[in-house]
């Protein structure tokens, strides 16, 4: 469109009924789905994203000038010119560097023992050359053979999040012929480096299988090792600490199942684990003929079992599950384990003895809130481990700690070419009651010499299990330095706080997760952080889901809001089981197909389903025509029945990413340009566009 528009488009109506339990519900915005899906050729609906599009660009267009200001900013405390810290692994040193001004990493080895000048300096793969004249890039999948000798990766160009593998040999530079499309997975080899075992994405965009390709071998020739039969499942492989062992797994967000197959031999007979059990969660590995099993059947916080590989379901606990402790995971070495879980909502590691079970060693961490975990840790047979540490105001920094001593080594700190002086911020840890009673953590960072009381930004997630750590962000920065505070509300629905945390947000309990987030915002006021009207909001996904029931529930609260590929028609989603996600999605939603309480419960908090008439606040809304999770068209009916029901007016936009996917524009600076765009929307609203 050459014209600038002076009116945002409204969408036309169209009839379109769908009944379910002798209930009809009315979908006059269901033509926004092009028929084709996941190809987007009809006409109107893409003529529709191309005059909301054209609506964003005018409407922002005075604050191009900000936009710019903010990116610069956001750029500059970017080191452009970076490496990661060097990893042994075997034979060789591995890290990655982006170059100044790249957009894309490059991928380096040098022999172990080699002279660090450069000479020996191997670029083993160049994301930058990848991606030349793509308008989207994305490496998926990387894996070196055991030998050294051969690369496998996978690469999407378009945000569908559907890869094709390659095999590049590292000795010679060649690409080799063997090449696989429709790859949604890891990508593992077996012994001997003869083969991979990689998962195809089905028409639905679903990992039903493990297979095996043989290399220079036809694709059509490959092996299918693994069928699952029940569509909610999803497929992936792995390979164990010792690497012996294949580890294919299969579930859901409540139940899964796991076999192994020897690396050395993947066409024998799998080893199941356990049957599948529903709500039962377990996954695997093993040393010295013992395998360790981190399953949820006993406490919901999981413990720590162990079984001789020849009765793998006879479990035996090492670690009993906890109400105290969340229990999130395990990582085997050779000569000891790391636990790694949640202890109070704080990330918690401990270092343990195969031979005597009460030896346990706290990894003592220095902040009261943090972010701390194993960083990459690929060898089997070490006295060091790489953990990677942060804070909402201490910046990233990559440690190898000494097991004999207990010693912190620094190895990296983020460096922020533009300047940085922790001492100018704080960080606190609060705790605010919800209407229920419950007391949901909530981490706050702002500048000491903030005024009390002035414009505060509250993000928030809460869904499937996902906990947000209270880690560092440059970006937030730019907020912060202009006197907002910034504050994530740990609500339930996440795990933050153990597994009964999740639960207390998922089907039945869903309602709880906005009811949270709301709480929180009112108990941030009560407490002289900010005022109603000065807070904005953002959040992705099913985050986007959250912002899309808060500003239903209480509109008045919010200042501006920012909802990124929002999942707000979640009815009519989870009606379709035709959509990539929907039958794994309904242990976290429900069915609403089957169970008429389901199908009300969604219908009543559906953001989509549940529009009014009401002033809305200002509001900026991302999409991504190729998302395979959030489907363009849900954000884009959501907009366009705000924009029929709303009756106020404030800003409504709509951003269509038209060559991306559900995670916005590729490149680390180009991924920057849309949140300089978010806070300069932002800033503009809330009325701190200086």
């Amino acid at each position: 469109m050459t014209d600038t528009p002076v009116a945002p488009p409204v969408a036309e109506k169209r009839p379109h009924t769908i009944e379910y339990h002798g209930i009809r519900v009315d979908d006059p915005y269901a033509w926004l789905r092009d028929p084709g899906y996941p190809e987007v050729t009809d006409k109107d609906v893409l003529a529709h994203l191309e005059a909301e599009n054209a609506w964003f660009e005018a409407r922002m267009a005075p604050h191009k000038d900000k936009v710019e200001s903010l990116f610069r900013e956001m750029r500059a405390r970017i080191k452009e010119a970076d490496k990661s810290v060097p990893q042994k692994d075997g034979q060789y040193l591995y890290w990655i560097e982006y170059e100044e001004g790249a957009e894309y990493k490059k991928w380096w080895r040098r022999p172990v023992g080699a002279v660090d000048d450069g000479s020996a300096d191997e670029l083993i793969l160049d994301e930058v050359a990848l991606a030349e004249g793509k308008e989207y890039f994305r490496l998926g999948a990387l894996s070196v053979s055991q030998d050294g000798k051969l690369l496998a990766y996978a690469v999407d160009d378009n945000g569908s999040e559907r890869f094709t593998a390659r095999i590049k040999n590292l000795v010679t530079g060649e690409i080799l012929p063997d090449e696989i499309p429709g790859t949604l997975s890891s990508l593992v080899w077996v012994a001997g480096d003869t083969g991979l075992i990689y998962s195809l994405a089905n028409e639905n965009w679903r990992t039903d299988n493990a297979r095996l390709h043989w290399l220079g071998k036809p694709t059509a020739d490959d092996i299918e090792l693994y069928h699952e039969d029940d569509e909610g499942f999803r497929v992936g492989s792995s390979l164990s600490a010792n690497e012996k062992w294949i580890i294919i797994s299969a579930g859901d967000h409540e139940t899964s199942e796991v076999r192994l197959l020897p690396a050395a031999d993947p066409l024998a007979e799998p080893l199941l684990v356990r049957p599948r059990e529903k709500g039962v969660e377990y996954d695997v590995d093993e040393r010295d003929g013992t395998l360790y099993i981190h399953a949820n059947d006993t406490h919901e916080n999981f413990r720590l079992a162990t079984a001789p590989l020849d009765q793998p379901g006879e479990w035996t606990t090492l670690i009993e599950g906890s109400d105290d402790f969340y229990l999130t995971g395990f990582d085997l070495f050779k000569d000891f384990y790391v636990v790694e879980g949640r202890l109070r909502g704080l990330d918690h590691l401990e270092v343990r003895s195969y031979d005597d079970p009460a030896r346990i060693e706290p990894i003592v961490f220095p902040e009261a809130s943090y972010s701390a975990g194993l960083d990459d840790n690929p060898e089997w047979d070490v006295d060091v481990l790489r953990l990677s540490y942060a804070s909402m105001v201490r910046p990233n920094t990559v440690y190898d700690y000494h097991l004999a001593d207990k010693r912190f080594e620094t190895l990296k700190v983020q460096e922020i070419p533009s300047g940085y002086d922790a001492a100018l911020y704080a960080t606190e840890r609060l705790e605010i009651p919800a209407r229920d009673g419950t007391v949901i953590p909530v981490s706050v960072m702002y500048r000491k010499d903030r005024a009390p009381g002035g414009p505060l930004h509250l993000y928030g997630y809460g869904a499937y299990g996902i906990s947000i750590d209270p880690g560092f962000s440059t970006t937030r920065l730019s907020l912060v330095d202009r006197g907002f505070a910034y504050a994530i509300a740990h609500i339930r629905g996440g795990d933050d706080l153990g597994r009964a945390w999740y639960k207390a947000g998922k089907l039945d309990k869903r309602t709880n997760t906005f009811n949270d987030f709301v709480d929180v915002a009112k108990g941030l006021i009560d407490r002289g952080y900010t005022r109603a009207g000065e807070i904005s909001i953002s959040g992705g996904s099913a985050g986007g889901e959250l912002m899309g029931a808060v500003i239903n529930s209480d509109p008045g609260l919010w200042g501006a809001v920012a909802a990124h590929v929002p999942f707000v028609d979640v009815l009519n989603t989870m009606l379709d089981a035709s959509l990539p996600l929907t039958p794994g999605e309904w242990p976290e939603w429900g069915n609403p197909i089957e169970d008429k309480a389901a199908f009300e419960l969604i219908r009543s908090y559906s953001p989509y389903d549940n529009v009014r008439a009401q002033a809305y606040p200002p509001m900026l809304v991302t999409a991504g025509l190729n998302d395979p999770r959030v489907t363009y068209w849900e954000p884009a009916k959501w907009v366009a029945k705000l924009r029929e029901m709303k009756t106020d007016s404030n800003e409504l936009l709509l951003k269509t990413n038209m060559g991306a996917g559900h995670g916005g524009k590729s490149g680390r600076f180009e991924s920057l340009r849309e949140t300089a765009e978010e806070f300069a929307f932002i800033l503009w609203q809330i009325g701190a566009d200086e």
